[in-house]
Order: C-alpha cells, then structure tokens, then sequence
C-alpha cells in the first residue's frame, strides 16, 4: 500500500499543540506529513514561541501530491485566510474529494470557500461571530471529507479521527491506545 501524504500549512503564530499532536499521530500511523511554510522562511515561530521548521515553502505545494490537508489554529488563521493561494488548495483538495482537517478557528478558512455550507463542524468558540452554527461542545465533527474540530485541547482526538479517516478504525484504536487515551 503506498505511503498515504498529508500536508499541514504553517505560518507564523500558528498553536503548537494543533500541529504537533496530529503530526505525531498521522506519522504514527504512517504518513508522510509534509510541513509547508507561508512566507519566506522554512522557520516558522508558534503562537507560544515554539519554532518548527517547515520541510517545504507553501508556494511549491502541489495538492495533488497530497492525501489530505490539515490546517491548524491559532493566530496564525488569519494570516492564511489573507494567503489567496491556501483558498486555491482548499477548493483543490475539496474538488478532488480529498479530506480536510481545520481546528480551532481554522474552520474560517473552508468557511471563507463556502465549505462548510450545509455540513456539521466545530471550531474554537472565538468564532461564533463568524460561525454561529458550529457545533462548539463536539470535540471532533466529521462530516464526509471534513473534519473539524474544537482547540488544542482537542488535537489528540483530531488526530485519531484524522487516523480514522485516512486510514481506519483499527489503526486508530491501536495508537489510541499506545499512547493510552
């Protein structure tokens, strides 16, 4: 079976755990998860001032290449909603039928591509003045080939539905319970 390719936008401000938590448990199962740095620098500075260094620049990304995107929150969200080319891979990766994965106020995004129309989600409760229809007390939601869910404190359980989604089941119990949830 080939390696499934998952690909997580990075830009500066992003939350740590959001990208670290689903990272950790999408290669656990065994992906090639591809780190893509917005901006001019593959050096790219979390919220919490954690830097993490980006494997490539976003303006070499071909979703095509990829199994699944992956978008974290935190401040950094508004830096990709202004990013014209993260609208173009997500209608990307929507056409194809791939799945999405945004947490905290990274559903903005698919909401900005009219993703979310009709579909159940979550997302950070700072977003309700965007996004008065999340459903705020779901961890994770997923529906088709979204998956959303709320905030760092939710990134283990949004890697595992990641997990389940490109994977399945079995493998997600399995890591779950490694790493004892």
């Amino acid at each position: 079976m080939p390696t499934k390719r998952v690909c997580v936008p990075l830009a500066a401000g992003f939350e740590e755990i959001e990208v670290v938590a689903p990272v950790d448990i999408l290669r656990r199962a065994g992906a090639s998860v591809t780190l893509a740095a917005i901006g001019d620098d593959l050096h790219v500075a979390g919220r919490s001032g954690i830097t993490l260094k980006a494997d490539i620049s976003f303006l070499t990304l071909f979703s095509a290449n990829y199994d699944m995107l992956v978008i974290p929150g935190g401040p950094a969200v508004q830096t990709l909603r202004q990013n014209q080319r993260m609208g173009v891979i997500v209608r990307d990766f929507e056409s194809t039928k791939k799945p999405i994965g945004a947490i905290c106020a990274a559903p903005l995004i698919l909401h900005d591509s009219g993703l979310l129309l009709r579909k159940r989600y979550t997302a950070h409760s700072s977003t309700k003045a965007e996004l008065p229809d999340a459903l705020y007390r779901e961890k994770v939601v997923r529906d088709g080939k979204i998956i959303t869910s709320r905030g760092a404190g939710t990134a283990i359980d949004f890697g595992l539905e990641l997990v389940r989604v490109l994977y399945d089941e079995a493998t997600a119990n399995e890591i779950a319970q490694a790493i004892m949830v």
